[in-house]
């Protein structure tokens, strides 16, 4: 029996193609599709051409009153492997977000931003 691959990740946020922009000039990833999606929404699928998060939004949406970590089923943070952390937390600061609880710990080093969502984004390199 082979292993299985995780290959991706549907989050709802407000506007797909913003957050899809943020992901592509942050991490250098791609557009790989786009287009209409369930319930009349709009999803972009984002990442590399093994996995990618696909951004998905209705045309009305709701904001949540409770912090993800307090929500079952909800998304806490999404980790995003680096080779240079330095270099993409500049590209991160550059681009507005503020960086926060920064860590080295065995095997690697790490922080966390949140972008115009308030996703958590985690940001680790063990290089």
């Amino acid at each position: 029996m082979s292993i299985a691959k995780f290959e991706h990740v549907n989050v709802t946020v407000r506007d797909p193609k913003k957050t899809a922009s943020m992901l592509t000039k942050l991490f250098g990833w791609k557009v790989r599709w786009e287009g209409p999606a369930k319930y009349d929404g709009y999803t972009v699928h984002v990442g590399t051409d093994e996995d990618y998060i696909a951004l998905y939004a209705l045309p009305q949406q709701d904001q949540p009153e409770q912090e993800s970590y307090y929500r079952t089923g909800a998304v806490n943070h999404f980790g995003i492997l680096v080779d240079d952390l330095d270099a993409t937390e500049r590209k991160i600061l550059d681009a507005g977000y503020r960086t926060h609880s920064h860590q080295t710990y065995d095997p690697g080093s790490r922080f966390y931003f949140h972008d115009h969502d308030d996703i958590e984004w985690e940001v680790v390199s063990y290089a």
